[in-house]
């Protein structure tokens, strides 16, 4: 990716002088990695985002749209292009419904959900990011996925410069995958359908998860969240690598019909696995996390070294979850 050219970066800045020039993307990122975006702009509406879009395109400068900085990984020399952070975090509750921006951050939402007395987004609260990006990632946890949920997604096609409504089915969810991976979709708006229920139960249910996911993962660190996929299969065969060496694969994987890819991890003792300042989390496997200074190239050789081992001694190749930016 080249540089952009200064013609390039006064053309954009004229049009949004609110824009930034050389803005660190470390900070805005969960895992605190990354270098500089040569130029950077928080969209706090629709058409900024778009009218944002558009310049960029208009003046052939690459861009990305950062969400709430989890589940991606920056890189080291940063984004030679145009950073766009969705700043609208406008979300409305009704009765049994949300309307929630792309921008809009997910734990937010779903504590105002649980708040109103709707059930069915609990697990959201645990969640990091925003609505946008949960729903790009098919975003999930504690038996719940986005897709659950989903009702409608407006969205603009940067292709065809025009706004358009998708029904759920046009999302083409799938584990942590949907059709926004593929398709000229940026995700503007989403319509959610909960159930109503007791509040109270809803806020216990909300403050369980988030105990559950105190204990069971890292904090106090900087991670991007789950670094790789769980492993699905379609039948017990799939399993037959980890049988064979006497493995007691735990019921609730078998009745999901997924391998957690943490315990894969911890199976083959690679917690505490470490490159730079880049380490495999003791409290998670799947995680891994900065403990200062650590580059984006330590963290790929890290993500590396663990697939090839599991893929080594398992047979079971794991596919990356975070999303790299500026490579």
């Amino acid at each position: 990716m080249h540089p952009l050219s200064e013609q390039q970066i006064k053309t954009f800045l004229s049009i949004f002088p609110e824009a930034k020039r050389d803005e660190p993307l470390a900070p805005h990122t969960s895992l605190k990695i990354g270098g500089p975006a040569q130029l950077f702009f928080e969209a706090k509406s629709p058409e900024d985002l778009i009218g944002a879009i558009e310049t960029a395109k208009a003046q052939n400068v690459p861009w990305y749209i950062l969400g709430g900085g989890s589940n991606v990984l920056v890189s080291d020399d940063g984004y030679k292009g145009l950073v766009i952070i969705n700043a609208d975090r406008t979300y409305t509750v009704r009765e049994r419904t949300v309307s929630a921006t792309g921008g809009a951050l997910t734990t937010l939402v779903a504590k105002a959900a649980a708040d109103a007395g709707l059930t069915g987004f609990e697990w959201g609260a645990t969640v990091p990011g925003t609505i946008g990006g949960a729903i790009f990632g098919n975003a999930g946890c504690y038996g719940g996925e986005m897709k659950d949920l989903v009702v409608s997604v407006d969205v603009y096609n940067h292709e065809t410069a025009k706004r358009m409504a998708l029904p759920k089915a046009e999302c083409k969810f799938a584990y942590r995958d949907s059709a926004f991976k593929r398709k000229p979709w940026i995700i503007l708006k989403t319509l959610l359908a909960l159930a109503p229920s007791d509040k109270a139960r809803v806020q216990a249910k909300v403050q369980e998860l988030l105990d559950k996911r105190r204990a069971s993962q890292p904090q106090g660190e900087f991670s991007a969240g789950c670094m790789f996929k769980n492993i699905e299969f379609l039948d017990d065969s799939a399993l037959d690598i980890l049988k064979r060496q006497g493995d007691d694969i735990p019921e609730d994987m078998l009745k999901s019909k997924k391998i957690a890819a943490g315990w894969l991890v911890d199976k083959l003792g690679l917690k505490g696995t470490a490159v730079g300042a880049a380490r495999v989390s003791e409290a998670h496997g799947n995680f891994l996390v900065n403990t200062g200074g650590a580059r984006a190239q330590d963290v790929l050789q890290l993500t590396s070294m663990v697939k090839m081992k599991i893929r080594d001694e398992l047979g079971i190749m794991l596919e990356d979850e975070v999303q790299l930016v500026g490579f």
